[in-house]
């Protein structure tokens, strides 16, 4: 068995616990988290080396600024680790994170989950197959509304704890793995319902490296069906809806995710003539549980980390880029 130990046992950190549980082949070691009591009905250690001690890889799942030192202490301590996203608060702190790996040896694996799900390997295999031709466009939609009740912690409510790291770095994420890199960004963003430091809602201009052009709209202060979190299903404490939350248009063929509907034209591009909607069945998957599956074989040296530390720092730039542009209404290159 596999000890893997959780450090951070706030929202997502006690996902992680239940995926650990669900997922074979590993086990819990302990948790560090300060602010636990001894009421906790976990193993609970009181500093970071102590459960490096104690596992064969740890979970960071702490709030984002903490990424960085902690991650350099793990590696210390030659421990492995899956670092929930984003892969730090900066690109500068993710720069210094995936060199200290690279020379240390540490395997980093980075907690972008949506990759391990069947979906989203399906959706490349069948861009990378050619059927959509070269691709020229890009949309993705995240409107996730968010309680007031979300905010309650007043670090979610500073700059580097908005949607942009929270949420939207995921789809950049997902969307750079089946586009390819993103190369410049143009972007605006408003914080005029809750007024506090973090921004509400973003919309972002994508130029990828390819000459394919996209854009991303993100809100949390939308109600709305339109995001992977309400479409995919992955995670049952979100009620699922039928809608698509990404667009992917070719020169010969668009796809749809996640419900991986395929359209196309039998005898070639024609906006007179109908088309052709293919959708490839697959079942429900459970990412989380999966990436903890993977984690194990990391530890083990049976596999590569899947989201390396330098797909991490990648997404990181790409949202940095975003920020910066929305700040300087300017175009700004990525990286």
């Amino acid at each position: 068995m596999i000890r893997i130990g959780v450090a951070g046992v706030g929202l997502i950190g006690q996902q992680h616990l239940k995926a650990i549980a669900r997922a074979t082949g590993v086990c819990l070691s302990a948790v560090f988290d300060p602010a636990l009591d001894s009421n906790a009905p976990w193993e609970v250690v009181e500093t970071l080396p102590d459960l490096a001690e104690r596992s064969d890889g740890v979970i960071l799942a702490v709030p984002n600024h903490l990424h960085a030192t902690m991650a350099l202490r793990l590696m210390d301590a030659d421990c492995p680790i899956l670092i929930e996203k984003p892969l730090t608060a900066t690109a500068a702190e993710g720069a210094t994170v995936v060199q200290a790996a690279d020379m240390s040896g540490v395997p980093i694996l980075v907690g972008h989950h949506r990759r391990h799900n069947p979906v989203v390997i399906r959706a490349h295999e069948v861009i990378a197959s050619g059927q959509l031709g070269t691709i020229t466009t890009v949309q993705g939609t995240c409107w996730l509304p968010k309680p007031d009740s979300y905010y309650a912690q007043a670090w979610r409510q500073g700059a580097g704890a908005g949607p942009l790291f929270i949420n939207l770095i995921h789809d950049i994420d997902l969307l750079m793995y089946l586009c390819g890199p993103i190369a410049e960004v143009q972007a605006m963003q408003s914080n005029a319902v809750r007024g506090a430091e973090a921004e509400e809602v973003t919309v972002a201009t994508l130029k990828f490296a390819s000459g394919a052009l996209g854009t991303v709209n993100l809100s949390d202060v939308a109600v709305g069906p339109w995001s992977w979190e309400l479409t995919a299903g992955e995670n049952p404490a979100y009620p699922r809806t039928d809608q698509s939350s990404y667009l992917i248009g070719g020169t010969k063929g668009a796809l749809s995710l996640p419900n991986l509907s395929l359209w196309t034209q039998k005898d070639g591009p024609d906006w007179w003539a109908p088309m052709d909607q293919t959708r490839v069945p697959l079942p429900l998957s459970d990412p989380l549980k999966d990436q903890i599956e993977h984690f194990a074989q990391v530890i083990r040296g049976k596999a590569a980390p899947l989201v390396s530390g330098a797909d991490g720092l990648r997404a990181v730039q790409v949202i940095e880029a975003i920020k910066t542009a929305a700040v300087s209404g300017t175009r700004v290159a990525v990286g």
